[in-house]
């Protein structure tokens, strides 16, 4: 477990382009039959994959968290960007389709991944926060999480939002969970602009091909910055900062919060004309 200790809005201005890299970008997670983890020290969040090939994969503990097990005190939400696969919560089997997402809460000792064909691996992306209270083990499948349409073609960020973990759907502590897809010929995410200081949120680019990038932008909004992404890599934003993006072409990502709340639409805005 690698731990990544987050920059205050102070020293951001000052970082070059390879230290905004290695403070904010967490990449190298997705590594077929391996589980690789990162311990982000802003609101305690922990961010990998799970990746599994010819054998199964279990969730360890880790030193760093100072628990039994690694969801003694936290709960998790798993999202399959592969191949068909399976999450198995203390033997109980939940099988999980390309974006199915897993909501595990705390308290279950025992986690496995697995994926049903090697040749088609599942790709487990796994995003975690401390929780205060059980809920009941979910699984919500791509079809069951609300799609909704925004944005518009003029606009160039066509797309649709699906919720999966959040206050109407799988219930959980505090973290809250969805994916975005992009349309064709649609670039832009997450426009408007906004910051929300109750809530740190991490970014998961993914379907982004071999040959194309996704240039997210990050800072508050008066001192914008840029890291390139390529395909299955993670950015963290902090309360501070803007948090969009757009892609040489379409692709996804999966966003996720934790924090103080876990309404979606607590948001401060920040008008495009006030980027710099």
């Amino acid at each position: 477990m690698k731990t990544v200790m987050m920059a205050d809005p102070v020293r951001y201005p000052r970082m070059t382009t390879a230290e905004l890299r290695e403070t904010f970008l967490l990449g190298g997670l997705c590594e077929p039959g391996k589980i690789n983890v990162n311990y982000v020290d802003l609101d305690r969040t922990v961010v990998g994959f799970a990746a599994p090939v010819d054998t199964a994969l279990t969730l360890p503990t880790y030193p760093e968290l100072r628990a039994e097990y690694f969801l003694e005190r936290r709960e998790i939400g798993v999202l399959n960007v592969g191949g068909a696969g399976t999450v198995s919560v203390d033997g109980q089997s939940y099988e999980l389709n390309n974006l199915d997402v897993l909501y595990i809460s705390k308290g279950k000792k025992q986690v496995t991944f697995s994926s049903s064909d090697k040749a088609k691996p599942a790709a487990f992306y796994l995003l975690s926060y401390q929780a205060h209270a059980e809920y009941s083990v979910k699984v919500v499948r791509k079809e069951e999480a609300n799609p909704t349409e925004l944005g518009s073609v003029e606009t160039c960020n066509k797309r649709t939002i699906c919720k999966y973990i959040h206050l109407q759907g799988a219930r959980s502590s505090q973290l809250v969970m969805g994916v975005t897809h992009l349309a064709q010929g649609s670039n832009w995410n997450t426009m408007p602009p906004h910051t929300h200081m109750r809530r740190s949120e991490v970014y998961m680019y993914f379907n982004v091909a071999e040959d194309a990038r996704v240039v997210h932008l990050m800072g508050p909004p008066d001192e914008t910055r840029h890291i390139v992404m390529a395909d299955r890599e993670v950015v963290v934003s902090p309360g501070w900062s803007i948090h969009a993006g757009v892609g040489t072409r379409a692709y996804s990502f999966c966003w996720g919060m934790g924090g103080e709340n876990q309404d979606y639409a607590d948001m401060d805005p920040a008008p495009v004309q006030s980027l710099r």
